[in-house]
């Protein structure tokens, strides 16, 4: 595992004193608490479990599985689990949250930087994650995540899409304490996604815009914007602004 620079164990204390102060109301601030943030995270949720019961007993790692959103999620699944967050707090809350869930083998949760993950190469059949790579050095992650996926194993992770208007008034625009993010988290584009990824050695590439269910949607109307949601996701052009990207990737 590599050294840490100085420049990356700075960008370590800033999220890590982040996500101390958001570590309380961190689901709020991440907009999973209302009801229509708890059906979006049902979705992406089911986007991973589709990779995680591909087969019997697949070993996967969950980055950045914060208070444990998706993490509760993945453990009805088939996959034996390993989870890593920088955060000390969030991982408390997300081993609470586990350990309430009665299943064969529980996930195994370590406090580690998705940048330089502890462990061998080869190790994992699926890495996942939900909003996490626009907290990294993208291209650096890409590359870690590579080196820890045994060959055939897959990647899918959920991103914020740059290329929405109000992800990228909120990135490059309002002051970033105004929107509960990190001093040094950036969302990108789809097409920067898979560009990185194919650069990192991954193949079967794809970054596909999803979402226009917004957060602050009134419980009432949940069910019709969702049904709304799945209909622009299919219209040329405008599905671009949607809210999320989708990547997945196979290391040959």
């Amino acid at each position: 595992m590599r050294t840490p620079s100085n420049q990356s164990s700075d960008r370590l204390e800033r999220e890590v004193a982040h996500h101390h102060a958001i570590a309380p109301t961190a689901e709020v601030v991440w907009n999973w608490a209302s009801p229509s943030g708890r059906r979006r995270a049902a979705r992406r949720a089911g986007f991973f479990l589709d990779q995680l019961n591909a087969a019997p007993g697949l070993l996967a790692l969950e980055v950045g599985c914060g208070s444990g959103v998706f993490l509760t999620r993945a453990a009805t699944s088939s996959a034996r689990l390993v989870a890593v967050d920088l955060s000390m707090e969030l991982l408390a809350q997300a081993r609470t949250k586990v350990n309430e869930i009665a299943t064969s083998g529980r996930p195994r949760l370590l406090c580690a930087d998705g940048q330089r993950l502890p462990f061998p190469a080869e190790s994992f059949d699926v890495v996942y994650g939900s909003s996490i790579l626009h907290h990294l050095d993208l291209p650096e992650a890409l590359r870690e995540i590579h080196r820890v996926l045994r060959h055939g194993g897959h990647l899918v992770f959920a991103e914020p899409n740059l290329l929405n208007p109000q992800v990228a008034l909120q990135f490059r625009m309002i002051p970033r304490d105004w929107c509960g993010l990190s001093p040094d988290e950036q969302a990108f584009s789809r097409f920067r996604a898979r560009r990185l990824a194919c650069a990192a050695g991954f193949v079967d590439v794809s970054s596909e815009p999803h979402d226009f269910l917004h957060p602050l949607v009134p419980a009432p109307l949940t069910n019709v914007v969702a049904a709304l949601s799945l209909w622009l996701e299919r219209i040329p052009l405008l599905r671009e602004i949607a809210g999320s990207q989708l990547l997945r990737a196979r290391k040959p």
